[in-house]
């Protein structure tokens, strides 16, 4: 089954082979399919009211990227580490569904199918066409990958969603176009997954994986399917008929008839000695009648497939054939076997017309055992979670430059970029639990589409700001990817360099630039208005110049605030070095301050906050540690802490002992302590003029193990608030959830493991808070962590861990990451904003606009001055946006589609009753809102574009039980262009997709 890792240090990551180009892209064939469409429900086989119902799925999970890199996955190679080929599979199937009408198969990784049908000519791309035309091929999921649920951004879940809908449509058509989420292998759901698919029109979704504890309720229960209210926000929008699966997508034991597996075949001829007809329908049905005692209708679902199945198709329908046919034939049978898929099994539930039981919160944390709690990896391979937040952050800058400049040919830079970052949400890379080699690979992908977005800048930038005839040919933007390690090569080998920053939020923002620079002298100037910023040199710590593979000669940074950067818009810097000043060593100081906070450390080498506003309010930050428990992993007592599996030795985190020092350096931009804990702990902290957050900027590694040790280490952030056990964390960066310790909602929890068990997924946020001086304390993270609150008033959250031992959950490895020699090195940032809560909406907007800020931060672009600049002469502003959105209002999606169209998407961000008016329905005019172009025509679509929203029409589903606070039976306002005006209202949560047909505005 599954279980993966993922690679490194997002700048220590850079050092990788060029991309592997798929066999030329060559066009997609003309297919005209003779075949009259006759898929989805039409296409299935009948069922019989009066007997048990079996469907039977034929399938295979095939890993996109695992033990085994993608390519050799696709391809087949590298046999010895497992046998898998994906070509193979694909090929067999197809050639086995032609052999009998009445088989069917369910494909899920678009990216696979992708690359096979490119390599496919007409008469199997027609033969594929007429198969998924007749509903005998189905293609279920349909994202690029099948996505992680707890360390993936939602962002990044829309966009490779999309990108595969996308693929699908275009080349097969409306029979191609999922209406079913498939999501067999993630280790635990969110809820925010499920809201999506409800977004996307789908008519419901199945998962493999539940909670042993959950799951032995649930079938007492027969309450293994419900619908999950996902939103209280979205309300009734958001209901999805969720099944989890009986016996997760695996076979009944004993009926797997794949070329890997060892299972006996049906052996049908009566004169063999080894006739096992009888004996096999027997096993069959039992446990086919266990199944159904589960389960509340006469239908059940039997997954006949596992992971890379079918590499010989015929092994399987072979078998399943004679099963399906023996089983009916027996006298007296009360069962109908067929063949079926996801899609005809529910539209068979539905067809009850019964009321089925509900769910409001999400099915974190996974435990598989009781010591085996599926919370390690949602910090795992922390540099890769940061390096995939990263490619998410520039891929969006990317397409928004390319749509507000009309850019032509970049599509293949955007197509590759798009598939790398869907390939990144993987449960089996995000995650980090795959093999190394294969992280290494991930992160090789991604590279390689970053490094190429500096030619989209540099081609955006040039047209957008007039200068693309004023410029060398070879002028180029460069980006700083690897400014987590304070390097940046234009900014250190130039003494006179232009700094860009643009801003791909759709408001306003101001940001503070840091960028490495050798000396310590320089004078910047805006070239938007002719002002001199306010700068300070600020030294980079020992402990950054010092990180394994740093090649950076930079001892300084440069800080300044470039203020008010326009909404998808850009300001620029000039950067010259001055003559070399003396620096003044600064008096001696214990504390660092603004308005808001006064911050110091204490004997123990933990940092104290105090609010300045809020005399009874403080926070003690401190670095602990856990050790992992190592084990033979035969009994569930003796289970590895590894890559998937958080195990904790000890029953509370050590504390590390204080070996350290601190420097605290103040001026006019920032104020920095500078915290060593011991040789391989460390951190900055850091306060702004006028700003009320704290930012953490943390150091953890070369994690030492020569004590023969595993460690995962923790930041802690311990208040004086009063809790009561509650804690709230985020689903993938949107709505939050209450969690209680030592609790769940749906079932009574008998806890073996105390720390593991109370760990959750934290995408962006965790917060807690004090009801009674209504106090809120948050801590924003710039990568997926994990995450809790093991005391009140307390929480924490993983930043690194080297362990070991495998958990023995299939990677075969230990989550041992190094790089350069030397245990792997991880940096990022954590902001901390808390107080009293007194205008509730202007608190929230501030802890939104933070978390935008982290997700989507401002892109730093450079390249050296050897270009005439007339200083006296200011450069027009440039940005995308000609009004100011209301605060509610965030442009999620601006990109480039298809016929010289563009997608947009509009969200509200604010939940009901998280603001006041903030929470509050919004209707924005979007017309004469972009300044490269206006909208001629507006057209609708479900969250994944691939449907007109007019045109869907999803499964209607009974609660047994009302419960939902919002009636959202009315249909949502069509928009259109009327009187040059067009009006999108956005109700709290609320996510709409626009294709638009623009007219281009001269730039």
């Amino acid at each position: 089954m599954l279980s993966y890792k993922f690679p490194l240090l997002l700048s220590l990551s850079l050092l990788f082979v060029q991309h592997f180009v798929d066999a030329a892209r060559i066009p997609q064939a003309t297919l005209e399919s003779t075949v009259t469409e006759n898929c989805g429900y039409k296409a299935c086989h009948a069922v019989d009211p009066t007997k048990l119902n079996i469907h039977m799925v034929s399938h295979t999970h095939d890993d996109v990227g695992w033990l085994k890199t993608v390519d050799q996955y696709y391809f087949g190679s590298r046999s010895t580490i497992q046998k898998a080929g994906v070509q193979y599979i694909l090929d067999s199937v197809i050639k086995a569904l032609l052999a009998d009408p009445n088989r069917r198969f369910i494909y899920v990784e678009t990216s696979f199918l992708w690359k096979w049908w490119l390599r496919q000519n007409d008469k199997v791309r027609a033969d594929v066409k007429m198969l998924i035309n007749e509903g005998r091929l189905e293609i279920i999921g349909g994202a690029w990958t099948m996505n992680d649920e707890a360390c993936s951004h939602y962002h990044s879940l829309v966009d490779q969603f999309t990108w595969g809908f996308r693929r699908l449509n275009d080349t097969f058509g409306s029979c191609a176009r999922p209406h079913i989420g498939w999501q067999i292998d993630p280790f635990g759901h969110s809820r925010e997954q499920a809201s999506l698919f409800a977004q996307m029109g789908f008519d419901g979704m199945l998962f493999g994986r539940i909670d042993y504890q959950d799951k032995s309720k649930r079938l007492r229960e027969q309450s293994m399917e419900f619908i999950w209210r996902s939103s209280p926000s979205l309300g009734k929008q958001a209901d999805l008929f969720t099944t989890a699966m009986y016996n997760t997508y695996s076979p009944p034991p004993g009926f797997c008839f794949d070329v890997l597996c060892a299972d006996e075949p049906m052996i049908d001829d009566p004169d063999s000695p080894d006739y096992n007809i009888d004996r096999k329908v027997d096993l069959f049905l039992t446990y086919a009648h266990n199944q159904a005692r589960a389960y509340r209708t006469n239908h059940i679902i039997l997954t006949m497939g596992e992971d890379f199945n079918y590499q010989q198709a015929d092994m399987w329908f072979d078998n399943l054939d004679k099963l399906i046919k023996y089983t009916n034939q027996r006298n007296g049978s009360t069962v109908n076997v067929i063949y079926s898929t996801p899609s005809c099994y529910l539209k068979a539930l539905n067809d009850k017309k019964l009321q089925w039981p509900t769910k409001n919160d999400d099915f974190f944390p996974y435990a598989s055992d009781p010591n085996s709690y599926w919370t390690g990896y949602f910090s795992s391979r922390p540099t890769s979670k940061y390096f995939e937040r990263m490619g998410n952050n520039l891929l969006q800058t990317s397409k928004q430059l390319v749509t507000l400049t009309n850019l032509k040919n970049h599509d293949e830079h955007l197509e590759h970029f798009r598939e790398a970052m869907g390939v990144m949400q993987h449960h089996d890379a995000v995650t980090g639990t795959e093999k190394q080699f294969v992280a290494d690979d991930y992160a090789r992908l991604l590279y390689k589409s970053m490094s190429d977005a500096g030619e989209i800048f540099s081609d955006a930038i040039k047209k957008w700001s007039g200068m693309a005839n004023k410029l060398e040919p070879s002028f180029k933007i460069f980006t700083c990817l690897e400014l987590n390690i304070s390097s940046c090569t234009f900014s250190e080998k130039n003494d006179m360099f232009m700094v860009a920053v643009y801003n791909p939020l759709s408001r306003p923002v101001s940001t503070h630039v840091r960028l490495p620079v050798k000396e310590n002298s320089y004078q910047i100037l805006s070239l938007y208005d002719g002002v001199y910023p306010v700068t300070q040199i600020v030294p980079i710590p020992e402990c950054v110049q010092k990180i394994p593979g740093r090649l950076s000669d930079a001892v300084n940074e440069i800080v300044f605030r470039a203020a008010d950067i326009p909404a998808f818009g850009l300001r620029s810097y000039i950067v010259a070095k001055k003559s070399e000043e003396k620096i003044m060593e600064p008096e001696p100081a214990e504390f660092i301050s603004n308005e808001f906070y006064n911050i110091s450390i204490n004997n123990d080498g933990n940092l104290l906050v105090r609010w300045n506003k809020q005399k009874d309010m403080n926070v003690v930050q401190s670095f602990h540690f856990y050790e992992g428990v190592e084990g033979n992993n035969e009994v569930f007592a003796n289970r590895s802490s590894g890559a998937y599996i958080f195990r904790p030795k000890e029953t509370s985190a050590k504390n590390f002992v204080y070996t350290g020092s601190y420097k605290i350096h103040k001026g006019p931009v920032v104020e920095e302590l500078h915290q060593t804990i011991n040789e391989w702990v460390s951190q900055i902290v850091r306060i702004y003029p006028e700003e009320e957050h704290i930012e953490f900027d943390w150091l953890i590694g070369p994690i030492p193990i020569k004590d023969k040790i595993g460690k995962e280490i923790i930041t802690r952030y311990s208040s004086n608030l009063k809790t009561d056990s509650v804690f709230y964390t985020d689903s993938n960066g949107r709505e939050m959830l209450k969690r209680v310790r030592n609790y769940r909602p749906t079932w009574d929890l008998d806890l073996k493991e105390p720390i593991a068990g109370n760990y959750y997924p934290v995408t962006s946020k965790i917060s807690i808070k004090d009801e009674e001086k209504q106090f809120k304390l948050s801590v924003l993270n710039d990568r997926a962590e994990g995450g809790s609150s093991l005391q009140d008033g307390a929480v924490e959250l993983m930043l690194h861990r080297r362990l070991l031992k495998d958990d023995a959950f299939g990677v075969g490895e230990p989550l041992n990451e190094t790089a350069f020699g030397e245990g792997l090195v991880a940096r990022g940032t954590h902001y901390l904003f808390g107080g009293k809560v007194k205008n509730v909406d202007e608190f929230v907007l501030k802890e939104k606009e933070l978390a935008l800020k982290l997700a989507l931060h401002p892109w730093i672009l450079g390249t050296s001055v050897n270009f005439t600049i007339d200083i006296s002469t200011k450069v027009k502003a440039l940005t995308g946006l000609t009004k100011a959105l209301p605060p509610n209002v965030h442009i999620l999606t601006l990109e480039p589609w298809k016929d010289d169209t563009i997608l947009l998407r509009l969200e509200h961000i604010f939940e009901v009753g998280e603001g006041q008016q903030l929470s509050q329905p919004v209707e924005v005019n979007i017309q004469g809102l972009f300044s490269t172009f206006s909208i001629e025509s507006i057209k609708e679509t479900t969250l994944g574009a691939n449907q007109l929203l007019s045109e869907n029409n999803p499964l209607k589903w009974e609660p047994e039980t009302n419960d939902i606070i919002l009636d959202e039976e009315g249909k949502i306002q069509p928009v259109e262009v009327h009187d040059d005006v067009i009006n999108v209202l956005l109700k709290p949560m609320e996510i709409r997709t626009f294709i638009l047909k623009v007219h281009q505005r001269s730039l």
